[in-house]
């Protein structure tokens, strides 16, 4: 497995893997990318992308958050794609990938949001050394490919690692 920055000449290959319709949300992320507000990891086995995650460097857009933990980049997205493939360590080689740049970047903190509806993920993060930090609520939307708007208010608790231990 290889994890490496997604380039706009893989997104045909990462959209077939996990679909985001007519919003192409992978080629968006590309572009953030390109200007430097992210970088997008994908694991790859040979051609097959495996699942993906984004690092974003001004940290989570939630005020609270932001303000508790600045200076303190975001790992957000994080897909392994295929439920057959989950537990056979893409989740965490793209998470010590995302922690092994902001590294490199000098941060000492990296974060990620977990939903309060997947415990799973957050005992895998806790394993990679994660502790809980603050309790928000996520808010976004998004509309569908039939153009129909949702707006998702999602519960979750902010988890952080010290890069320097």
């Amino acid at each position: 497995m290889l994890i490496r920055e997604c380039t706009a000449a893989d997104v045909e290959r990462v959209e077939e893997a996990y679909p985001t319709g007519a919003h192409r949300r992978h080629a968006q992320t590309v572009e953030r990318q390109q200007t430097g507000e992210c970088t997008f990891l994908v694991a790859w086995d040979g051609e097959e992308s495996l699942g993906h995650g984004e690092v974003v460097w001004q940290g989570c857009k939630t005020t609270e958050v932001r303000a508790t933990y600045p200076e303190c980049p975001e790992i957000n997205g994080l897909r392994v794609y295929r439920a057959e493939m989950r537990g056979r360590g893409i989740g965490t080689a793209l998470i010590r990938s995302a922690e092994d740049r902001a590294r490199e970047r000098g941060f000492q903190w990296i974060g990620l949001g977990v939903a309060d509806d997947n415990p799973s993920a957050a005992r895998l993060y806790e394993r990679l050394g994660y502790d809980a930090g603050i309790r928000y609520t996520a808010a976004w939307s998004y509309e569908d490919d039939a153009g129909v708007k949702h707006v998702i208010e999602d519960p979750r608790t902010f988890m952080v690692r010290d890069l320097t231990t």
